[in-house]
């Protein structure tokens, strides 16, 4: 074999290692540290109440009658309960709509850490709700863990889009949805009558929550801010480089710094755009359609409904009641499991097959479980159809639905854009889950069993959307994902001249200088 020539075994084993040196110790950290104070508590918060619930209204029955004299009115009682539910909800439009302000003078890292707070004196506020006798303690805890959770669905995103390589961009987002799913099996499991799922141990539950708030707090203030918001947004060049090699595991980070500046034509003169001059920009226009569409998908799509239908499809497939709880354990393990394989494969097989085909398979299952939950009775064996069904939604869910979307967020959007878009995201987020919460029991009422075609029909409608309009941002800069929208938006980003002169200057040969000379070179030359 000559010399010049590379064995292409080679060129695969440096592949290889190249992919495990961009997983440093201190970017898995910043994960999992992130989204156990994060996500991981939004979706605790989702099915934590499921189990207490008999407890918590027999409570606020107790409550009631103690300062009025009398039993509480069953409606109102329906209300008070749909409130305390709902009212999360509310909370985390409230905290969305705080993230763009908070996180322009602290950061996204100090932003995760500051939300703690929101969930250390939620958890202490539900936690003490029946010792003290209030249910309106238990309500406002709720809505200030919406809070929270609005928050971190925005701030964790941004933080690690903005912390991790291109090549892994997709699975280190992909942690936010396995968390989440991990929360929603904690919440199941913590909830079973063996544990705390008791009447006098449901305020536990809920108590339960400061744990990872407080594991956070103590964690993540000994890993470095998003290098891209030192370097944009406070200017400071050797934060950044720092924050470079500490996520990258590597000195040399010339190449990374190039890129982000190139990415942002020198961003740190720019202003952070608001949610209105976002929504006026023709060369975002069809990226802020998509992530609109994706995000109403999220929570339109009907998986709601499937937690609303599971106890009575087991009950149905001749499942004792009292097992059922235990039953729907494997619907919470079947959503992490398949949110852990959506993890390892997104970078292999891209957002775009993930998201579409999730959708796709969701439509297809849906449309079955109608039909088995409309024959139930017709035969012994349907009603375990329809519980295969329901396992078959979930994971397709899981899958790409449950966690792309907050991907794609992060990735569709420059630096100055990134906070107002997140804003938009989660707007649409939570408003479509307040509205699924109110409309469902209408929806179900009037339809029964046919309610989930209504949700094939979205999904369906979301998958042909992406299908025609989604392109693949596996791999891509923020520049060049800009650039895929380019002739849809028929405005060019305003990065495009600054990609043609980094463009220009590789084509004739200018070498590439190490990373401070490199940053101060595109600063004299290169300012808008």
């Amino acid at each position: 074999m000559k010399l010049s020539e590379k064995d292409p075994a080679d060129n695969k084993e440096s592949d290889v290692v190249k992919k495990k040196l961009n997983w440093s110790c201190s970017l898995i950290v910043a994960s999992l540290v992130g989204a156990l104070g994060s996500s991981f508590l939004y979706g605790y918060n989702l099915s934590v109440v499921n189990a207490p619930t008999p407890y918590i209204k027999a409570f606020y029955n107790e409550t009631w009658e103690r300062k009025h004299g009398h039993p509480i009115d069953p409606n109102t009682l329906t209300l008070l309960w749909s409130v305390t539910v709902s009212i999360f909800a509310i909370g985390g439009l409230v905290g969305t709509l705080l993230v763009k302000l908070i996180g322009k003078f602290l950061g996204r890292k100090y932003t995760l850490l500051v939300n703690n707070g929101f969930a250390i004196s939620a958890a202490l506020l539900m936690a003490c709700s029946l010792p003290a006798g209030a249910l309106e303690m238990l309500i406002v805890g709720r809505f200030i863990m919406g809070v929270d959770g609005g928050i971190a669905l925005s701030a964790l995103p941004m933080y690690l889009s903005e912390i991790s390589p291109k090549e892994i961009r997709g699975s280190l987002g992909q942690v936010t949805a396995i968390f989440i799913c991990i929360g929603v099996f904690t919440g199941q499991l913590l909830g079973l009558p063996e544990l705390l799922g008791k009447e006098s141990t449901w305020p536990y539950l809920f108590g339960v929550i400061a744990i990872p708030a407080l594991v956070q707090l103590v964690s993540l203030p000994f890993l470095p801010e998003s290098p891209r918001y030192l370097l944009f947004e406070k200017h400071d060049q050797a934060g950044a480089e720092k924050a470079f090699r500490t996520f990258l595991g590597k000195e040399d980070v010339s190449r990374e710094l190039e890129e982000v500046l190139a990415e942002g034509r020198v961003q740190r003169h720019i202003q952070l755009v608001s949610v209105l001059e976002l929504l006026r920009t023709p060369s975002a226009r069809w990226q802020l359609i998509t992530v609109v569409v994706t995000m109403g998908c999220y929570q339109l799509c009907g998986l709601n409904a499937i937690w609303f239908y599971t106890n009575s499809i087991f009950g149905k497939a001749g499942i004792p009641p009292e097992k059922i709880p235990y039953i729907t354990l494997s619907t919470g393990g079947i959503e992490t499991l398949a949110a852990i394989v959506s993890g390892l494969v997104i970078e292999r097989l891209g957002r775009r097959p993930l998201l579409i085909g999730g959708f796709g398979l969701m439509t297809l299952f849906f449309g079955i479980l109608t039909v088995t939950l409309t024959l139930q009775d017709h035969a012994p064996w349907v009603p375990y159809l329809s519980i295969a069904c329901i396992l078959a939604i979930i994971a397709s869910f899981c899958s790409g639905p449950g966690g792309v979307p907050f991907i794609l967020t992060g990735e569709f959007f420059q630096q100055s854009q990134r906070p107002a878009a997140f804003i938009v995201a989660g707007t649409v987020n939570w408003l479509s889950n307040f509205m699924v919460g109110l409309l469902f029991p209408f929806i179900q009422k009037s339809l029964d069993t046919y309610c989930f075609l209504v949700f094939a029909a979205i999904c369906f409608a979301g998958a042909v959307y992406l299908y025609f309009v989604l392109p693949e941002t596996k791999n891509r800069t923020y520049a060049e994902i800009s650039q895929a929208f380019a002739k849809r938006n028929k405005a060019h980003p305003s990065e495009e001249k600054m990609d043609s002169a980094v463009t220009d200057d590789k084509t004739n040969g200018r070498p590439e200088t190490d990373s401070s000379s490199t940053l101060d070179n595109y600063v004299k030359n290169r300012i808008v």
